[in-house]
């Protein structure tokens, strides 16, 4: 259900996209803190979770879509982008429903792109001093340390990190990346950040506090393991492509064929 009339930020549309799973206790806070003045409408996309998150968004009156199955963090965001761009959307803030991120950023990374300054704002939790306190585990900042200098140098870019789940769109970038090559899986956010790069757009980050806690959600260690291999594969490819010694398909428009929709609305 599209909110109320918005205080547009000069013109745009602008969607929060909520990709979910079991967020059921933490969605309804998060929603609390979303500065409804400025957001157009909220879609969140549930991937077949196993508690009530479906029923809790459809009650606080978003637009929902359930996935019949659970079918991975990176085919979630594609239903989320699918539906926000056939819904009009300017600029899309991709909001993760667990509470980890300040929603109360969202008109300032919006406002990055809604005057034309950056394509891509991301909310960095590296920028400042507040990454560990905010109860971010050591191993994780150790490794989110190591695989963005091991990227910036790869990739020839400077960001502070790549793997803030906090992240606003033009409808330029997300029409035009080949996000339909990318993975299902949680490596999804990093490939979307490399062809983000290597398409030649623009990017801004801004300061975002952290926030772990029980609620919140987190992968494994094994998981974090398998991602960060998984982002070392995709920065060697970007360089590989640059160097001209390999074609992937993450790189080529050739990945930008729509795959079929695996969802249903559940109430709008």
């Amino acid at each position: 259900m599209p909110l109320a009339l918005s205080l547009m930020l000069n013109g745009k549309r602008i969607l929060v996209v909520m990709p979910a799973y079991n967020a059921a206790k933490t969605l309804e806070q998060t929603c609390r803190e979303v500065p409804k003045d400025f957001v157009d409408e909220i879609i969140l996309v549930d991937d077949g979770s196993h508690d009530s998150t479906a029923q809790v968004a459809a009650q606080l009156g978003l637009t929902t879509f359930v996935h019949r199955q659970n079918l991975g963090y990176g085919r979630n965001q594609k239903t989320c982008y699918r539906e926000a761009l056939r819904r009009g959307a300017d600029i899309v803030i991709m909001l993760h429903p667990d509470y980890q991120y300040s929603p109360n950023l969202i008109v300032s990374l919006a406002g990055m792109i809604a005057f034309g300054e950056y394509d891509v704002a991301l909310g960095s939790r590296i920028l400042g001093v507040g990454a560990l306190k905010g109860g971010m585990p050591l191993y994780k900042y150790i490794s989110n340390r190591f695989l963005t200098f091991f990227q910036n140098v790869l990739m020839s870019y400077k960001l502070s990190e790549y793997h803030t789940g906090y992240r606003a769109f033009s409808r330029t970038v997300l029409d035009a990346l080949p996000l339909e090559a990318n993975t299902d899986d949680f490596a999804f956010d990093n490939q979307m950040l490399a062809q983000i790069i290597f398409f030649g757009y623009r990017m801004g980050e801004v300061s975002c506090p952290t926030r772990y806690f029980p609620e919140a959600s987190s992968i494994s260690f094994w998981r974090s393991v398998k991602y960060g291999f998984g982002v070392l594969a995709t920065s060697l490819q970007f360089r590989m492509q640059k160097w001209g010694l390999a074609n992937f398909r993450i790189f080529s428009n050739e990945g930008h064929k729509l795959l079929p929709d695996y969802y249903v609305m559940a109430k709008e």
